[in-house]
């Protein structure tokens, strides 16, 4: 008889084990489920406090927390979805808001006020 080769015994190996590997259940049933921290956090929406209204440029300067797209917490202008807004936007106003993660979050998608 004669003996395999390294390259054989591997391949027969790997054959005989695929079929099993397949089958094995890659879900994450039983898996705890975390919860987002804020309910800002939950809705995709990041809290923000009204630095300045740039109608010119078509910005608004926001002082924001960390994130749920995971921007760290900074102060920087984002553009505005609508233009109106920045007639209704006033400095100090705290606010929640979404941004566009197609732009890599630079526009506010949508904004709510904070009472």
């Amino acid at each position: 008889m004669k003996a395999l080769s390294i390259p054989a015994l591997f391949t027969l190996a790997v054959s005989l084990a695929a079929p099993a590997m397949a089958q094995t259940d890659h879900s994450m049933h039983g898996m705890a489920a975390t919860k987002p921290a804020t309910a800002a956090a939950s809705s995709g929406m990041g809290d923000g406090l009204v630095k300045k209204v740039d109608k010119a440029r078509g910005t608004v300067t926001l002082a924001h927390g960390a994130l749920p797209n995971g921007m760290p917490p900074m102060t920087m202008a984002y553009k505005v979805k609508d233009a109106a807004w920045l007639d209704q936007l006033k400095a100090g106003q705290k606010i929640r808001f979404a941004t566009d993660p197609a732009d890599g979050g630079m526009t506010v998608l949508r904004y709510e006020l904070v009472k």
